[in-house]
């Protein structure tokens, strides 16, 4: 099962490319001659990145041959990620291991530029359980926006061993929980994670440490779902202990189970009950109420487990 796109390709976003002083070119060859460390050096709204690069002992990385993509977030973006933190002053109070992780979430292993973007998920550096690479939500409909809120600044600062944008955000490898919070075809599960009766507290244990794997429902699925009863119209009409049935019934807990991971028949244990995985016509989940649930895009991967889209509410048999 190869990870699918899950919105238009169609929409593309172009940008005014900015070029800044860095971007000279050998004369003979036509290629930038700075590399992507050199290019933030001679940038001086990105020499806290230039530090924090050095304090993870990433420099070397980012000369590497690449080619690579950098979101490259500003001074000021790094102000605010220490201003979030009571604990943090400078980057020295960061931990190494969550420095080093928050950095290469900004690094793609390929060169992107502005007009090949797409709404997708992109594989970044950094990495989740089971060291499974954590992906990128981009967004650009409706204006361009990386992992839920970050803004370009600059697009397409070209380079001897990649691309660099500047984007007005340190962005944080998200949790399955912000997974869902960022994209907006997940309003329907982020409204029945949190409606204020059900008594189990969905955020605060999706967001820890896990590993989970959650079979996420699109606001579409949900209003199948909807219309599956006549008596419900909205998500308050479901009866809080079908809906709390439904939801454990999505996830896996204690496993970080990408698609590679799955094979046929293969039975899996939710918090709600048993699923099995069909993969004889594309990739399919099965459940105990008969149903046959597609998966429209498989390992979404965050930092504490991986997400995967279907396109039905799957419901145990109750």
């Amino acid at each position: 099962m190869k990870p699918l796109k899950i919105l238009s390709f169609a929409l593309l976003f172009a940008l005014t490319c900015t070029f800044i002083s860095c971007d000279e070119e050998d004369p003979d060859t036509g290629v930038p001659e700075l590399d992507i460390v050199d290019t933030a050096i001679a940038t001086d709204d990105l020499s806290t990145l230039v530090a924090a690069l050095t304090e993870a002992n990433l420099v070397d990385v980012m000369r590497g041959d690449g080619p690579f993509t950098v979101f490259a977030p500003t001074n000021q973006a790094f102000q605010n990620l220490l201003d979030s933190n009571p604990g943090w002053n400078s980057l020295e109070d960061i931990d190494d291991s969550v420095l080093d992780n928050v950095l290469k979430f900004h690094v793609l292993a390929a060169d992107v530029k502005a007009a090949e973007l797409t709404d997708s998920y992109v594989t970044t550096l950094a990495t989740g359980p089971n060291d499974e690479q954590v992906a990128l939500q981009i967004d650009v409909t409706g204006g361009v926006k990386f992992n839920g809120s970050a803004k370009p600044d600059i697009t397409d600062i070209e380079t001897a061993n990649g691309t660099v944008h500047i984007i007005d955000e340190v962005m944080l490898p998200p949790s399955v929980v912000n997974l869902a919070l960022n994209n907006p075809i997940f309003s329907s599960l982020v409204a029945a994670l949190t409606r204020e009766d059900v008594t189990t507290d969905y955020v605060s244990i999706l967001t820890g440490e896990g590993p989970f794997t959650v079979f996420a429902p699109t606001d579409e699925a949900f209003q199948g779902l909807l219309d599956s009863n006549d008596d419900w119209n909205s998500l308050g009409d479901i009866p809080v202990s079908i809906l709390e049935a439904v939801l454990n019934y999505h996830v896996v807990s204690g496993a970080n189970v990408q698609a590679d991971e799955l094979s046929d028949n293969q039975v899996v244990s939710t918090l709600g009950g048993d699923i099995t995985i069909d993969l004889s016509d594309g990739a399919k989940v099965e459940t105990t109420s008969n149903q046959s649930v597609t998966i429209e895009l498989t390992d979404v991967q965050g930092s504490n487990g991986v997400v995967h889209v279907i396109n039905e509410v799957l419901v145990p048999q109750l």
